[in-house]
């Protein structure tokens, strides 16, 4: 079967395409009209870029819908933010380091495939939105603070090829790539494809709104994929979702996605592969797709895709696309058989039905995203209570207990939703008409995904009303939502501590996992934009949101939730008469103009700073020093718990990325290094230099480690037991004493282990700390995946079989019996203080041969060195 066999003419433009039908129906004629969208994508990037000898095979897969072999996929690009794209390019640069070290050409370790890096994630909310000039103000301390990234940035934007940079103070990542980046259909040497990418961040499906395949990994498999090595797939579960019903009316797009990721999280849609297609699916607005699209690892899937169709060329054309790439898109989806109109025969494995005309408006809290809360149940879900109590502690001059100190507009889940944010904006002109005002506790703020945001906020009139009561932009990126929220007003933090105060925030983002937000917000709420400017006002979480007084107007009258909620009718109106392609074009032609080349080149090897807390050669080649252990080989023999860890484990407590506090091992250790408090910065800002990032390991405050017993009770916090010592510790110096004894270490866990963020130091902190093997009921599967590019060994409980059925309490240690190879039976052997010795059946999660070949190798960047320098070593001898 020869890929140049399908190259043909694409009818009417000067163009050519790969005709993945007629490849399908040479494997079994009229299969390609029962494929869903997402395998008929596939089954285009194997047609034009996959080996000849592999291509039957490989479709025959897509048309069978086998899951027991690899295919390849080549994303058309990758994209980062600022934290993992930059992590992931200092493991490039330690990795020409490392090449050059051992005779190689440095110069030739560069992304082959585009790599676009925005800078959106290290904007902290100093100044809140009631404050002048906090935009300006919180950059300067951006720029101040993160002096050595910045500059780091800067070197791989003129030292690699294809790689691209939007600097700081532009927007978030994926709002720039649904308003601007993707093309949807792209153009290379005359061939026309879809667009597909890789990002580093959980959310980069938001694009998938718009009919791109775009997926979150962390920043190992990301650099896999920018070294132009292929993403070796199986092929997805493909879950159909047929949304029937329309909006009711006043239910805002986060209330629709918040009701749809409890529902899917209940139908355990984890790993699948989601198409939303129906009369429902139809009805949403690009904007609202998005909002449903970037919440897909909330509900605990890898992609949220809505097929092309009409809605989509509308939101081409409205965010200022050029015409010819518009009718591009629409001419090449209806050709090609990927117009939503092409799959009214798609036979799914699995259908699930969610009717939107059911949806209430929610919250979602206290502590993850598919906890959903309607609004009408917080008095029985006891959210609301006590109110008279807090009201008498506001009169008193006191912080009211369930104390909203945090009501962020954040994230673009929202701001890439004109709907939501013209929505809040009036909200916010109907209270400042009846005279009410937010409460002077509450930090307020508003930071948009894009600055187009701003310019129809300012053509519809809202955005002074929106500062008027506090939500003033703070800034172009994630901020709160990444838990930069910023320092509070130091009375208020020192009144929350000496009184033990349960406080709240309450934010438009998609996570609220606990200690995320804030280090002094007990539980967070998620919340539609409207509803965050209404808490506001509220200021405590204790009010019953739809039927408590929120204020008396100006004529003595009390004004409730529904005096100031606007119509559909007002929000469209305005929408309509307010956002428009020239704003798009306006922000984003300059953005993307092409860069002059710089006249000075620069060495291919990155001068490393010594005294940098943010930028430090990575330790994987290192065989002394601290981080060492990475790079000796793995025994996965007397390994000792690190921590016997629940259900539910996300990415934040292996890695936290908020603020870091003067008293935890990394505050101490930047105190050292004579970095003054205030510009402690996050933890997320540090990753780049692994002596600050390996002291973040387990350091979320919230940690539940069952090995933590103190007088016959778990102690929640960053804490462990040293073993044998039988030492309750923080984790940090139990790390250090193991590193020391050069102990190997095991993890061990529930369900769903690694949930949320796609940070790679997850895995990396956990690697360098010594730990070999991670043992849990369930994998998320970013995180799984970065485990695997660390050198880490996944392993999986049996059903029934639990830490809790076999009786662990970390004075065991365990050994590893078997060959890893995909998906094979090993065993485990447990060594009980006793004496007893327990064989244990456990799953190896290595799923595939190119996770056995990345394991075996150590890790990513190792087994990507010995690939090269053989190739570079071969070349030679040829030359």
């Amino acid at each position: 079967m020869s890929p140049a066999s399908y190259r043909r003419p694409l009818p009417g433009l000067p163009l050519d395409y790969f005709d993945a039908r007629a490849a399908i129906d040479d494997i079994r004629p009229g299969a390609w009209d029962g494929l869903p969208y997402v395998a008929r994508v596939l089954a285009e990037q194997l047609v034009r870029r996959c080996a000849p000898e592999l291509l039957t095979d490989s479709l025959r897969q897509i048309v069978e819908r086998r899951r027991d072999l690899d295919f390849p996929w080549y994303p058309a690009r990758v994209v980062c933010h600022d934290i993992l794209g930059q992590t992931a390019l200092v493991d490039l640069a330690g990795l020409r380091d490392a090449i050059a070290d051992q005779g190689g050409d440095p110069a030739r370790v560069n992304p082959v495939v585009p790599t676009q890096l925005i800078v959106d994630h290290s904007l902290a909310v100093e100044h809140g939105g009631f404050e002048p000039d906090a935009c300006a103000r919180n950059r300067a301390i951006e720029d101040r603070r993160n002096e050595d990234r910045f500059h780091f940035i800067d070197w791989t934007r003129r030292a690699f090829e294809n790689v691209d940079v939007i600097p700081a103070g532009n927007g978030i990542m994926h709002q720039i790539n649904l308003e601007k980046m993707s093309p949807v259909i792209q153009v290379r040497d005359g061939v026309a494809f879809p667009d597909t990418c890789v990002g580093t961040d959980s959310h980069t499906p938001h694009v998938d709104a718009l009919g791109v395949i775009a997926i979150g990994v962390g920043g190992l498999e990301a650099e896999t994929v920018m070294l132009g090595r292929a993403s070796m797939l199986r092929l997805p579960d493909i879950v159909g979702v047929r949304l029937t019903g329309r909006r009711p009316p006043g239910i805002t797009t986060t209330d629709i996605v918040l009701a749809l990721t409890e529902f899917l999280r209940r139908e355990r849609v984890v790993g699948a592969w989601i198409e939303f297609f129906g009369d429902g699916a139809a009805s949403l607005s690009v904007g609202d797709r998005a909002t449903i699209s970037n919440m897909c690892p909330e509900y605990g899937a890898t992609a949220a895709l809505f097929p092309i169709d009409r809605q989509t060329i509308d939101y081409l054309t409205l965010t200022g696309r050029a015409p010819e790439q518009v009718a591009l898109v629409e001419h090449y989806a209806k050709v090609t058989g990927l117009w939503a109109e092409a799959l009214h025969d798609v036979a799914y494995e699995r259908v699930l039905e969610f009717d939107l005309g059911h949806v209430v408006r929610a919250l979602a809290g206290p502590s993850n995203p598919h906890r959903r809360l309607p609004t009408s149940d917080l008095r029985e879900r006891a959210i609301a209570v006590n109110l008279a109590q807090a009201q008498a502690e506001e009169r008193a001059g006191r912080l009211p207990d369930g104390a909203v100190i945090i009501a962020a507009i954040t994230s673009c889940t929202n701001t890439s939703n004109p709907r939501n944010m013209i929505a809040a904006g009036l909200l916010a002109q109907k209270a400042n008409a009846l005279g009410l005002v937010r409460k002077p506790w509450v930090k307020t703020s508003l930071a948009p995904g894009s600055q187009v945001v701003r310019l129809y906020l300012e053509q519809a009139g809202l955005l002074p009303e929106l500062e008027q009561l506090g939500f003033g932009i703070v800034g172009y990126a994630c901020t709160t939502c990444n838990g930069m929220s910023g320092a509070l007003d130091p009375k208020i933090q020192r009144e929350i501590v000496e009184r033990d105060l349960y406080t709240t925030a309450v934010l438009s983002g998609n996570r609220n996992f606990d200690g995320r937000i804030h280090p002094y917000a007990r539980q967070a709420f998620l919340a539609s934009p409207p509803l965050v400017v209404a808490y506001a006002i509220a200021g405590t979480i204790r009010f019953d949101i739809e039927q408590d007084v929120l204020g008396i107007d100006r004529s003595g009258r009390p004004v409730r939730l529904a005096d100031l909620w606007p119509s559909d009718a007002e929000i469209d109106a305005i929408v309509a008469a307010s956002v428009r392609p020239e704003q798009f074009r306006r922000i984003y032609d300059p953005m993307f103009a092409p860069r002059r080349e710089e006249a000075t080149a620069v060495s291919p090897l990155y001068d490393w700073r010594p005294a940098s807390t943010y930028i430090r050669r990575p330790p994987y080649w290192d065989t002394e020093g601290v981080g060492a252990l990475a790079a000796n080989p793995r025994t996965l023999q007397g390994m000792r718990p690190l921590a016997l860890l629940p259900d539910n484990i996300t990415t934040d407590h292996l890695s936290p990325s908020n603020a870091i506090l003067a008293d935890s091992a990394a505050g101490e250790y930047l105190t050292r290094m004579g970095l003054p408090e205030e510009d402690f910065n996050s933890y997320a800002t540090h990753r780049g230099d692994h002596l600050t990032a390996m002291r973040a390991t387990f350091a979320n405050p919230q940690l539940v480690n069952e090995m933590a017993v103190v007088d016959g009770v778990v102690k929640k916090g960053s804490l462990t037991r040293l073993e044998p010592d039988g030492t309750v510790m923080r984790m940090w110096e139990a790390i250090e004493t193991y590193l020391q004894r050069r102990q190997p270490l095991i993890v061990i866990a529930g369900a769903d282990y690694g949930q949320g963020s796609s940070r790679d130091w997850a895995a990396k902190g956990v690697r360098l700390a010594g730990v070999e093997a991670i043992l849990a009921e369930g994998f998320e599967r970013i995180h799984r995946t970065n485990l695997i590019g660390m050198g880490v060994l996944p392993l999986e409980f049996k059903p029934g079989t639990t830490r809790l059925t076999l009786g662990l309490d970390g004075t065991e240690t365990f050994d590893v019996i078997g060959e890893p190879q995909p998906r094979a039976d090993l065993a485990l052997l447990i060594h009980r203080r006793q004496g007893e010795v327990l064989s244990v059946p456990v799953t190896c999660r290595l799923d595939t041969a190119e996770d056995v070949s990345i394991y075996q190798a150590g890790g990513v960047l190792q087994r990507f060195a010995q690939d090269f320098l053989a190739e570079e070593n071969a070349r030679k001898e040829s030359a």
